[in-house]
């Protein structure tokens, strides 16, 4: 990584965004899979990236951290602040070095992150080194207890001598989110990461996240399928479905007054406000279709009662580029009195 790669000036930076997202387009083999994705999220602000499994979430977070598996390719452009290179069209020891460093990611599955033959420790004092040579391996140790003890991993020092294997699925998240903490990176990537764990540890867990973006002013992209989690965590949140963003804005707004009717049935899918508790919850018509099965126009019109022709043609996006929907047929937005 070279110097006119990468710059190290916080404050020239500051005014950046954290991560910036333009016309953002994946494709495995001829099947494309996202279309035309573009975002940004500033320095410390919290964003949720929400939809049903297949809506195309952990893609493009694969994308911005340039993992997408063989055979799948990206265009547009992915820029993170304080880089010169546009992460698309940057090598792997470019990307290599920025992982874990300027950008980091944890995954829904721990173990799929973990080395299963090397211990707890040893791995969060090499996420440590990794990117500081001048650290000696004691320090890095010393580092690592410390990290362990920030994400509240029980008994720190008996932690670090544990094998993966030897810990819950709850204290191996927190390892894992201690690794991806262990630089301060700018933006962290956080991908279902408290969906295999019970709602108390996952309170728990959610608790380490939010503390750490903010203490660290870090930017965070949290995927999830569950609103009442990102409803928490989350300041701005972009709704994403068919490999496309169908709807945007802050949490609130997005959560209490939904314009796309995906969002609409997002919403009453999940009962927020425990007003179905008694009866059964409506759902989305139909299922998810395979990638590269979405009707053209609008992803959403087979499974969507407000469909027309019109609906034939790709929507335009309404307002601003962080604000907005993609829908010919939107819902009628509330009254403030309502």
């Amino acid at each position: 990584m070279t110097a006119d790669q990468v710059e190290a000036v916080p404050e020239e930076v500051a005014a950046e965004p954290a991560l910036h997202v333009a016309g953002l387009s994946v494709t495995a083999g001829d099947v494309p899979v996202l279309h035309d994705v573009s975002f940004e999220i500033a320095p410390g602000e919290r964003v949720g990236l929400i939809g049903e499994s297949g809506s195309g979430k952990s893609l493009t977070a694969l994308s911005v951290m340039g993992l997408l598996p063989e055979g799948v390719t990206a265009t547009g452009s992915v820029l993170l602040a304080g880089v010169r290179q546009d992460l698309l069209s940057a090598d792997e020891r470019l990307l290599s070095r920025l992982r874990g460093d300027r950008v980091a990611m944890v995954f829904q599955e721990p173990m799929t992150a973990l080395n299963p033959t090397a211990t707890v420790g040893a791995q969060v004092a090499e996420a440590v080194r990794l990117h500081d040579r001048s650290l000696s391996r004691s320090a890095a140790r010393e580092r690592a207890l410390a990290l362990l003890e920030q994400v509240r991993v029980p008994a720190p020092p008996r932690a670090a001598r544990s094998f993966p294997h030897q810990l819950s699925g709850g204290q191996r998240q927190r390892v894992v989110l201690a690794m991806a903490l262990a630089n301060r990176p700018a933006l962290l990537l956080c991908d279902e990461p408290t969906t295999a764990l019970d709602v108390t540890v996952q309170a728990q867990v959610l608790a380490l996240v939010d503390d750490a973006v903010r203490h660290n002013d870090t930017a965070l992209l949290f995927i999830s399928h569950d609103l009442a989690v990102v409803a928490t965590v989350c300041e701005r949140v972009l709704v994403m479905y068919g490999g496309r963003v169908v709807e945007a804005g802050p949490t609130r707004e997005v959560l209490t007054r939904p314009r796309h009717p995906y969002t609409r049935g997002l919403l009453d899918a999940a009962d927020l406000d425990g007003s179905g508790y008694d009866q059964d919850l409506p759902t989305i018509p139909g299922t998810v279709p395979a990638a590269g099965q979405f009707p053209e126009g609008c992803v959403f019109r087979n499974r969507c009662d407000r469909s027309s022709g019109r609906c034939v043609e790709v929507p335009g996006w309404s307002e601003g580029e962080s604000t907005g929907y993609a829908c010919w047929h939107p819902v009628e937005a509330p009254h403030d009195d309502d």
